[in-house]
């Protein structure tokens, strides 16, 4: 019986990867907060203070696998002590998410570094390893929701700019599809959804989704910045600017096929994944 443990269990695609993982494998889910919801038996959920190595040891012991979720670029020692636990645990492969802009020569913002500098740390680690880099996730739109129903607007910096976004759902299957498969050790694999599209070309389909009229506003860099600031710290807000910045110059339109190579089905397109949560609209 394998055992497989999935760091940043509260995140969307580790919660999504469960229910592609074998029957018979253990599955141990980490986060720094409360247990998720538990989706199939023979899955057991671990509280970890990713500050502390130690307390990352006593949960990837005895992994086959560990797939690596770190969000928070302004603690980089959460994401050194993930690696460092690792090899003291004894971890068969790392799983890396990391982030498709890694491969942006012209990339430097703070996010971008800081993936590059976690997939450095694991390729040294003696682990073998693989990398998935995604491009922008399709729930971003999720974001939207609240302007949705009371003013029937969704709102963008560079609203015509187009992201080959990808749906967290595919990202997930693709992921549980390469953990401790040997094929897949040592690669790297850039996902993207099956076409680029621009904010206001999503909120075209879904308004045709929900059956009613909405308009894409457009935000001036210093109202997007404002918006960023109140999620986010001053340089994560700077770094998402410069992002919308090589958004507009076309880095984020390429497409790939990967998700149909891996996992044998076409990516999900933004239409089907915005029917499958329309709900999550209304």
């Amino acid at each position: 019986m394998s055992h497989i443990v999935l760091t940043g269990a509260t995140g969307q695609v580790a919660s999504l990867m469960v229910r592609h993982l074998p029957a018979h494998s253990r599955v141990t889910l980490t986060s720094r907060t409360s247990s998720p919801e538990v989706v199939r038996s023979g899955v057991r959920h671990v509280t970890c203070d990713y500050g502390v190595r130690e307390s990352l040891v006593a949960a990837f012991r005895e992994a086959d696998v560990l797939f690596v979720v770190t969000n928070d670029p302004m603690r980089p020692e959460h994401d050194r002590n993930v690696v460092e636990a690792a090899v003291e645990a004894g971890v068969g492969h790392i799983v890396k998410l990391s982030a498709a802009a890694v491969l942006d020569n012209a990339a430097h913002d703070l996010v971008t570094e800081w993936q590059r500098k976690n997939e450095e740390r694991i390729r040294a680690s003696g682990i073998p390893w693989t990398m998935v880099r995604p491009r922008s996730f399709m729930s971003h739109a999720l974001g939207w929701a609240p302007d949705m129903r009371s003013h029937d607007s969704t709102h963008a910096l560079y609203p015509h700019s187009r992201n080959a976004c990808i749906a967290p759902e595919d990202i997930a299957e693709v992921s549980a599809r390469l953990l401790g498969d040997v094929r897949h050790h040592f690669q790297s694999y850039q996902l993207t959804g099956p076409q680029a599209l621009s904010a206001h070309e999503q909120s075209a389909i879904l308004a045709e989704v929900l059956g009613r009229p909405l308009v894409c506003r457009e935000l001036s860099p210093e109202e997007a910045h404002r918006r960023y600031l109140r999620r986010h710290p001053a340089p994560m807000a700077d770094a998402l600017l410069v992002s919308a910045e090589r958004q507009l110059a076309g880095a984020k339109s390429h497409t790939t096929d990967t998700v149909e190579r891996i996992i044998g089905r076409p990516a999900t397109t933004f239409a089907q994944w915005a029917l499958d949560h329309r709900d999550r609209f209304e």
